[in-house]
């Protein structure tokens, strides 16, 4: 099998900014992206290392009544991706010139590892981290 068996999903106001900034910001690269009429993104995935995301524009459709965006919930996330990276602080660096909102910082885990967490411009919570739960 190539690749993560699990793939977070997002939905984005605006998901045609969000995927370039995910891009620039994360070093995210885009795999595919279907879009539809005007600057609706129907579906896009983004590749990072062997993993991925998933995201679309936000909409009122059957989905869109599961999963909704942080402004509907008062900027609270219900999930948030982990992405192993070599280097938290060259990454951490990346994304705050890119206008990330930090929320921790780059620290030392007791458990193992470095990381950071953030949010992207639309209120996702994202965590990054040199921590590899696979190999420890």
């Amino acid at each position: 099998m190539e690749g993560s068996v699990i793939i977070p999903t997002l939905r984005y106001k605006d998901a045609k900014a969000a995927i370039d900034w995910l891009c620039s910001a994360f070093g995210f690269e885009k795999h595919m992206v279907v879009p539809g009429e005007g600057s609706v993104i129907h579906h896009a995935q983004l590749r990072f290392g062997n993993g991925m995301v998933m995201l679309g524009t936000a909409r009122d459709d059957e989905f869109g009544r599961l999963q909704t965006t942080p402004d509907k919930t008062e900027g609270a996330s219900t999930q948030s991706p982990y992405i192993i990276v070599d280097d938290v602080d060259v990454h951490h660096a990346r994304a705050v010139k890119a206008g990330a909102k930090v929320v921790y910082g780059p620290k030392d885990e007791d458990y193992g590892g470095r990381g950071y967490s953030c949010l992207d411009p639309e209120g996702h919570l994202w965590n990054f981290g040199s921590y590899n739960p696979w190999r420890e």
